[in-house]
């Protein structure tokens, strides 16, 4: 469950890697969160992800093909050790 919710949140995690890994469709995804969020938080998700080009395969840039920015995991120097 966590895991589904960390990837609703996620920009670049598309509602249909949710649906291929966990068999949950956008609907159900919305239904999900509405539950296990406060409604605060739920109202800020729906805001921000409601036409958002990334969660949508179909309105992706066909340029993207990673799920996290290219900078987001950077590899740290073992300095002195």
């Amino acid at each position: 469950m966590s895991r589904i919710i960390e990837m609703a949140w996620e920009d670049r995690t598309p509602f249909e890697a949710i649906q291929t890994l966990y068999g949950l469709s956008e609907p159900d995804v919305i239904l999900l969160m509405r539950s296990n969020l406060k409604s605060k938080a739920f109202k800020n998700w729906r805001a921000r992800v409601s036409g958002r080009a990334s969660k949508h395969l179909a309105l992706r840039n066909p340029d993207i093909s990673r799920g996290y920015c290219k900078t987001q995991y950077k590899i740290r120097a073992n300095k002195g050790r």
